[in-house]
């Protein structure tokens, strides 16, 4: 039987992943994809934003996809993708696994080679990383699990490239190469890219990965590759770093204790106006400390949903589906951040309701 072609898609929080999976799956490109999509912290946002519909757990897109929300093993989840796709209960040809933002893709691309029946249905392809042109230097500097997407990476997918001058472009790409000389780099514009650079690149080099990580298919690793779908302290832990350093420590990159992830929840409309100067407010003072944010809100005399995100002092809404008729109407936003003032952003929150 083929093997079914898997990619993994990772980069840094914010960096343009569920903007460039829009992308693939609206457009008529003839692939037919199973996504499993996947968020830092206890509520999935993007799921939402992606299919605009909560209720489900596997949903059909208007071009064939279908996207899958895990909550549990990865290994599970394909699992249970092949054995709907060989009853005939669902049909596609690819696989697209977003990672968080926080995630080492190291303990995901292991999970094709550690375990005997996902290694029988599937194939993995490469692994895509998106690079944020606006804030990678940054946050190569100050995070190792951006070192380490950028490391892995089989093809790297350079967004916001708009946003800084050419020497700045420049500069990223020449640090790339320098983390990962093997990685070809395209650039990106609002999830904009043909097709061919993301999908079917037959790019992952198992002997390559071997280089950079000797301990890659290691079983004392292996008892952390399962779980990086779950647990918030277990996303970056495996040691598959390509970053420019000359050694390899080998020891457990656990996030640091000052970055979390808190949520907000109401079944009362927001009034723009007061939401706006709030936002506004927090993203001046905290900014930097800000390092994604998101959500699908409910505002006041609006008959569609507001889809909001950000990262750092970059914030936009746009506008989502409709309300539909019967469904509960709410509003749900994550915050990724360093040390962020939970409880003043939440009551914050609660005074701009109407």
């Amino acid at each position: 039987m083929k093997l079914i072609p898997a990619t993994i898609l990772t980069g840094f929080l914010g960096a343009g992943k569920t903007t460039l999976l829009n992308r693939i799956l609206r457009e008529p490109h003839g692939h037919r994809i199973a996504v499993i999509e996947n968020e830092f912290g206890e509520e999935n946002i993007d799921h939402e934003i992606l299919v605009q519909d909560s209720r489900e757990q596997i949903v059909e897109m208007s071009n064939g996809c279908i996207c899958c929300t895990v909550r549990g093993d990865l290994i599970v989840a394909l699992g249970t993708l092949a054995q709907k796709r060989e009853a005939g209960e669902l049909d596609f040809d690819h696989v697209v696994i977003e990672t968080t933002g926080l995630a080492n893709p190291g303990p995901v691309a292991q999970t094709f080679f550690m375990d005997d029946e996902v290694a029988g249905h599937y194939l993995l392809d490469a692994v895509v990383t998106v690079v944020d042109a606006r804030h990678a230097m940054s946050q190569l500097d100050e995070h190792e699990e951006a070192q380490r997407q950028v490391g892995f990476a089989d093809k790297l997918l350079l967004s916001k490239t708009d946003l800084v001058d050419k020497d700045a472009v420049a500069a990223l790409g020449a640090r790339l190469k320098r983390i990962n000389p093997r990685a070809p780099i395209s650039k990106t514009d609002f999830g904009k890219v043909p097709i061919s650079e993301v999908l079917d690149l037959r790019g992952f080099n198992l002997n390559d990965k071997l280089e950079i990580d000797p301990d890659f298919l290691s079983d004392e690793e292996h008892a952390h590759a399962h779980h990086d779908h779950e647990h918030e302290h277990d996303h970056a832990c495996g040691e598959h770093c390509g970053h420019d350093h000359a050694h390899h420590d080998h020891h457990h990159a656990h996030h640091s204790d000052d970055i979390a992830a808190f949520v907000f929840r109401s079944d009362r409309p927001f009034n723009t106006s007061r939401l706006d100067e709030f936002l506004g407010g927090v993203v001046q003072v905290f900014g930097p400390r800000m390092l994604r944010y998101k959500g699908v809100l409910w505002m006041e005399d609006a008959d569609r949903k507001v889809l909001f995100q950000g990262v750092h002092q970059m914030m936009g809404t746009d506008i989502g589906a409709k309300w539909a008729e019967g469904e509960v109407r709410g509003s749900k936003m994550v915050f990724i951040g360093k040390n962020l003032p939970k409880e003043s952003i939440l009551q914050g929150l609660e005074q701009c309701l109407v």
